[in-house]
This record gives structure tokens, C-alpha cells and sequence, in this order.
């Protein structure tokens, strides 16, 4: 894994980077040696965010934590991306190194998931996403993974642009584009 590493508004010391990678490491033995390790961390008003980006193999795993120390945030964003990889864990293990799969699993043990719900109604920020081919339930995985409530791809089997979202009752919706008037 390659760990590339932003500060926003903060000096990051190399013993914070040092306990990243080893906390970090316990990822190595499921993902591949290209994966990409984005450490973003921001310090507003006193308060300091750490969130990890994992990009391998077309799939991305995100998980951010705000703290009042930046340790702390960066155990909490472990913990979550271990929780993301176990809830996940029989559809993971297609795409992942299924080999190390049973061992992390054996490893790390459950806890409870936590979310967060923020509602906006202004854009705040616009993002470019690369979209690719990719069956539906890959899209709810990788929807998962990032810990959104939506995610866009190109339907593989209608190669349309498709919308897949989590519903209030556990379920998923898709949402299609029709041509028809």
C-alpha cells in the first residue's frame, strides 16, 4: 500500500504518520501492493478529522472521525474500515485477496456501526467521479464502503447512468433514466 498524506490547518509530526502506517498495516495482507492510502487531516477549532481513503482494484474505502486529538480520530477510522471490510465480508472476499481474508477476519472482532446523518439543501461542494461499468450490487458495495447514502455508476447491463441509494427501511433503491414520455 502506498500512504500519501495531506494537513490542512496542521503540522502532522512523523510519530502521527509512523502510528497511521502501523495502524494501517493491518490492511496490507487484503489489499494489493498498488492500493492507494489517501490521510487527510484538518484541524478546526480545536477539534481535529482524520479521514482515510483506500482506492484498490476499482473499489473505494472511505472513513472519517473527528476528534479532540488526532490519535484518537485515526483508531476511530480504523475501527470503521474494519467494520465497513467485515459487514461486507462475503462480497469483499470476490474482490479482495480471499486468501488473508479469513485471517483479518479472524483478527478483528464486531462492534456496533455508527452513522451520521447531515441534511444540506445548498450545494456546498461539486465533485468529478470517475464512473464505470459495474453491476448494481457492486454498486450498493462500494456505496457501502464509502459510507454514503447514494452512489452513481454506469449500469453494466444497460450501460445507462444509474443511481442506487439506501432506503429508510433497510432496503436499497435504483433509480433509471426513462426515455420514454
Amino acid at each position: 500500500m502506498k500512504i500519501t498524506y495531506t494537513a490542512r490547518k496542521v503540522n502532522l509530526r512523523d510519530n502521527f504518520k509512523e502510528r497511521a502506517e502501523k495502524k494501517l498495516s493491518k490492511f496490507e495482507k487484503i489489499f494489493s501492493e498498488d492500493a492507494l492510502v489517501n490521510v487527510v487531516v484538518t484541524l478546526e477549532k480545536n477539534r481535529q478529522t482524520v479521514e482515510v481513503t483506500i482506492s484498490d482494484k476499482g473499489m473505494v474505502y472511505r472513513a472519517e472521525a473527528t476528534e479532540q486529538e488526532m490519535n484518537d480520530a485515526l483508531d476511530r477510522v480504523v475501527d470503521i474500515l474494519g467494520r465497513q471490510i467485515r459487514k461486507n465480508k462475503a462480497k469483499l472476499s470476490k474482490k479482495l485477496r480471499s486468501t488473508t481474508f479469513e485471517e483479518f477476519m479472524a483478527e478483528n472482532t464486531a462492534a456496533p456501526a455508527e452513522t451520521a446523518d447531515e441534511e444540506e439543501y445548498t450545494v456546498v461542494r461539486k465533485k468529478m467521479i470517475n464512473v464505470k461499468p459495474i453491476t448494481v450490487e457492486e454498486a450498493i458495495l462500494e456505496m457501502n464502503m464509502v459510507n454514503h447514502s447514494f452512489f452513481m455508476f454506469i449500469n453494466a447491463e444497460t450501460n445507462e447512468p444509474n443511481v442506487v441509494y439506501a432506503r429508510d427501511d433497510g432496503g436499497y433503491g435504483l433509480l433509471q433514466p426513462n426515455t420514454e414520455s
